[in-house]
């Protein structure tokens, strides 16, 4: 019975519904203009500002045109705040306990006001990791202005993208902003946690093991949050190994922004259909983004990577057993 049931999940989690197709394309759109006047300056290692510009897309997907506009304006603004905190931390060549700081009140912050505002993917994950991800950069790579002129454009473009195509797609069911208070909290010890941790291994360390213990916190439920941090550490686990093929032969750097560039569909079109596979093609997306940014020996960023995914699911998973729903 066994084998029939594998193959059968296999295939379900492998074939998102046919109305995801139109956002992931959207999202992908969002980058590969920016990405591609990048790569025509001459400038592939700043992908990682339109990245997380072109993240604006991923809001509102699945809502009318005008409250979609409204929620990517709103998503724009936090994405922009995070990389220019970011910036900013890097300029300084911030220390690891610094950055930590920040990320815990940048978390508990952000929970408060998506949950507010009522946003969705839900939680200040993608604003955080653009914080931590952006601070790792290092310093003189760009001037501030332009990292962040990159970034802002590209969202700016993502929206009207977004303004642009009608299409809703059918409205997903919607949880209420509850217990808003308990979930910063639970956010703040989780970061602050997987934080500290990642400080003993150095501040690259922290803002991955950071990003890992957000992302399993926007699950509504106890059972939702343990099930993402699991599916979070397989579809890692299985992305590092995309991004060591990707990595290991040491390509152009050309060719690694065209890999960013495709990879953002794959992960955008899964997202919402099935976490742990998003994750295998959002894991060497962000590995490739970073190694573009910051060259580093392929075997050691990705060891470090799967020992920062472990430190901050753990963290997650401990924060959602100990600070339960009212």
């Amino acid at each position: 019975m066994r084998t029939v049931r594998l193959p059968q999940r296999v295939r379900t989690a492998m074939t998102p519904p046919a109305d995801d197709h139109r956002p992931a394309l959207r999202v992908a759109l969002g980058l590969a203009v920016p990405g591609t006047i990048l790569l025509l300056a001459g400038r592939p290692d700043l992908l990682i500002y339109a990245v997380f510009g072109a993240v604006t897309g991923m809001y509102g997907r699945a809502e009318s045109r005008r409250r979609r506009l409204e929620h990517q304006t709103q998503a724009a603004a936090i994405l922009f705040t995070g990389v220019a905190i970011g910036v900013t931390l890097s300029s300084m060549g911030a220390p690891p306990r610094l950055l930590v700081l920040i990320a815990v009140v940048f978390a508990a912050a952000g929970s408060v006001l998506t949950d507010r505002l009522a946003i969705r993917p839900y939680g200040p994950f993608y604003g955080l990791f653009a914080l931590g991800a952006v601070a790792t950069v290092p310093a003189g790579r760009t001037s501030p202005a332009s990292a962040l002129v990159i970034c802002g454009a590209t969202a700016l473009f993502s929206i009207a993208l977004g303004a642009a195509d009608a299409s809703a797609g059918p409205p997903r069911p919607t949880e209420p902003a509850r217990q808003v208070p308990t979930r910063a909290l639970r956010y703040g010890v989780a970061v602050a946690a997987a934080g500290t941790a990642g400080v003993f291994l150095g501040v690259d360390h922290a803002n991955w093991a950071i990003a890992a213990a957000a992302g399993p916190l926007a699950a509504v439920t106890s059972d939702g949050r343990i099930r993402r941090g699991i599916h979070r550490l397989a579809g890692t686990l299985v992305g590092l190994g995309v991004a060591a093929a990707l990595l290991i032969p040491h390509p152009d750097e050309y060719l690694l922004a065209l890999a960013v560039m495709v990879l953002l569909f794959p992960t955008e079109l899964f997202m919402t259909h099935h976490h742990a596979v998003a994750l295998g093609f959002f894991t060497p997306l962000i590995m490739l983004m970073t190694d573009l940014a910051a060259p580093a020996e392929p075997l050691a960023l990705l060891t470090a990577r799967g020992l920062d995914t472990v430190i901050g699911v753990a963290a997650a998973i401990a924060v959602t057993l100990l600070i339960r729903d009212g």
